[in-house]
C-alpha cells in the first residue's frame, strides 16, 4: 500500500505537465489521444483536466460493456450463469448500444475514443460559437454517423428527454457548482444510467463558506483535515436528494478527488422502497473544533426483528452522540452535514476499470495509481484523520506512518490509506483508541507543553 502512495505521487508529477496552450482568439489545433480537435480560441479547453477525461474514458467503456450485458440478460431472460459468456462483439448488444449526452461539452472531447458499445453522442453547448466549434470538428474527424451537435440550455435539453428517449450515460462538467444540473439530469437518465458529474467550487465545499454551500447543496461543511472526502460525501447527498424526489437513489461506483476538482461516478435507479433506506445512508457529524476527532450522527437506523431477519425496520436515531464538551480535550463542537455515509465506491468495479484502461492514454499510469489506492481503501468507513494533525495537536514529533498503523492493527481494528491525502489515517477504530496509541508515542518522545489552561488529549 505504501508503494502504490509512492506510485501515486510519481503518476501525479508526471501527467500534471500543462501544455501550451495559445490564449489569444486565434484558431487552435489541440490533439488528444487519436482526435484532433480545432477551437476558434474563443472556447474553453483545459488540458489539466485530461487525466479526468482519459478517467471518465475507462469508467464508461467499463460500465458500457457491464450495462449492454445487464439488459441482454433482461430482454432475453437469460440465465445469469451465462453473464460472463456474453460476447461485447453480440449483434444484439451492438444494436443496444449507449447513448451518450455531453451536457456541457464545448470541444467534444469524446468524439475520437472508442467505445465498444456505443450508438450515439449528443454534443451540447449554450455557446453557438463551441456548437459551430464542435460541427466542423465532427466533419474533421468523420464521427458524423454517432455524434450530433446540440445548441441548447442543459437543463432545459434534459428535461426535455426526461419522459421519453432518456440517456444511458450523462456527463455534467460546469465551471464551478453542479447544483442547477442535477434536478433534471436525475430524470433523464435511463433506469441504471450513468451520471458524471464534476464539481469545482472547493472553497465552498471545503468549508470557507457553509452558508454558500448551504444554499447550493443542502448541507453545512466543516473545515477539516478530511474536507476533501467531506465535499464528495456532501456532492453524493446533493444527488440522492435530488433523485429521491422522484423515487430514485443512487449507487457511486467511484469517487474521486484530484487537482482542483472532485468527481464522482453514480448509477441512477428507480425504487420507493429503496428510498426510504437514504437516512440510513446519510449523517451529520460533530466535529471537535481542538483535537479534530469526529463523531457521526445517522439520520434514520436499520433494525431487524429476531424471527424474521428479512423484514426491515426503519427507525429515529437517538441523540446526541457527542457531549456539548469534547471528552478528549474539553473543546466544543462544531456540527456539519448531512452528509452521505455509505461507500464512495464499487469495489468490483473499480478492480474492472483497473485492469480494462487501456495503456495508450496519455495519464494511464497515474490512472493506474489513483484506483490502486481507491482499490485498497476502507469503503465503509467516513472520514480520516492525518497523522500530522494528530501529532500537531499534542505537540509531538511525528512518528513514522508504519508505527501507527501497525498499533492500530495490533489493537484489533483495520486501517488504510485514502487517495485524497498522503497522511491520511483512514480506520474503524474509536477515537479513544486513535488517542491511546498517540498518548503511548508520547511518553516516548519530548511533549512541549504550551499553557494549561486548555486540555490536549495527552492530559
Amino acid at each position: 500500500m505504501f508503494l502504490n502512495l509512492q506510485k501515486l505521487q510519481e503518476y501525479a508529477q508526471s501527467s500534471m505537465e500543462v501544455k501550451n496552450i495559445n490564449n489569444s482568439n486565434e484558431p487552435q489545433l489541440i490533439t488528444e489521444g487519436s482526435a484532433k480537435i480545432t477551437t476558434s480560441g474563443k472556447v474553453f479547453y483545459n488540458p489539466v483536466q485530461e487525466f479526468n477525461r482519459d478517467l471518465s474514458i475507462s469508467i464508461i467503456t467499463t460500465f458500457s460493456k457491464r450495462y449492454t450485458k445487464e439488459n441482454l440478460i433482461k430482454s432475453n431472460k437469460k440465465s445469469t450463469k451465462n453473464y460472463e459468456n456474453i460476447s461485447s462483439t453480440d449483434t444484439s448488444i451492438q444494436d443496444n448500444g449507449i447513448t451518450i449526452l455531453e451536457a456541457l461539452s464545448a470541444t467534444v472531447y469524446v468524439m475520437q475514443r472508442k467505445y465498444p458499445v456505443l450508438k450515439k453522442i449528443v454534443a451540447n453547448d449554450i455557446s453557438q460559437t463551441a456548437v459551430r466549434d464542435i460541427k466542423n470538428n465532427i466533419v474533421d474527424n468523420n464521427v458524423e454517423d454517432i455524434v450530433e451537435a446540440s445548441h441548447c440550455d442543459a437543463t432545459m435539453l434534459m428535461y426535455q428527454h426526461r419522459r421519453e428517449k432518456q440517456f444511458d450515460v450523462i456527463d455534467l462538467d460546469p465551471y464551478g457548482c453542479p447544483s442547477i444540473f442535477l434536478d433534471s439530469s436525475v430524470q433523464a437518465i435511463k433506469e441504471g444510467g450513468l451520471l458524471l458529474v464534476t464539481a469545482t467550487d472547493m472553497a465552498v465545499l471545503a468549508g470557507n463558506s457553509p452558508e454558500t454551500c448551504y444554499s447550493k447543496y443542502g448541507s453545512i461543511p466543516l473545515r477539516i483535515k478530511s474536507c476533501h472526502e467531506m465535499a464528495l460525501r456532501i456532492l453524493l447527498q446533493c444527488i440522492e436528494a435530488h433523485a429521491n424526489r422522484y423515487g430514485r437513489y443512487i449507487v457511486p461506483l467511484i469517487s474521486l478527488s484530484a487537482d482542483f476538482y472532485i468527481r464522482v461516478f453514480v448509477r441512477i435507479f428507480s425504487g420507493a422502497h429503496k428510498c426510504k433506506f437514504t437516512t440510513s445512508k446519510l449523517s451529520y457529524v460533530y466535529h471537535c473544533t481542538g483535537c479534530d476527532t469526529f463523531t457521526l450522527q445517522p439520520l434514520g437506523i436499520l433494525k431487524t426483528k429476531e424471527k424474521q431477519q428479512n423484514v426491515v425496520k426503519f427507525s429515529i436515531p437517538t441523540g446526541p452522540p457527542a457531549s456539548q464538551k469534547c471528552v478528549h480535550c474539553g473543546h466544543p463542537h462544531h456540527i456539519g452535514g448531512p452528509i452521505w455515509t455509505a461507500p464512495l465506491h464499487h469495489p468490483d468495479f473499480v478492480v474492472d476499470v483497473l485492469n480494462t484502461a487501456s495503456e495508450n492514454l496519455a495519464t494511464f499510469r497515474r490512472i493506474q495509481g489513483v484506483l490502486s489506492v481507491i482499490k485498497e481503501e476502507l469503503m465503509d468507513t467516513p472520514l480520516y484523520y492525518t497523522l500530522e494533525k494528530l501529532c500537531g495537536t499534542i505537540h509531538v514529533e511525528t512518528p513514522p506512518m508504519l508505527i501507527i498503523r501497525s498499533a492500530i492493527l495490533n489493537a484489533g481494528y483495520r486501517v488504510s490509506f485514502t487517495h485524497m491525502n498522503r497522511t491520511s489515517i483512514k480506520t474503524d477504530a474509536p477515537s479513544n483508541v486513535i488517542w491511546d496509541i498517540m498518548r503511548c508515542w508520547e511518553k516516548k518522545t519530548s511533549c512541549f507543553k504550551k499553557k494549561t489552561y486548555r486540555r490536549h488529549p495527552c492530559i
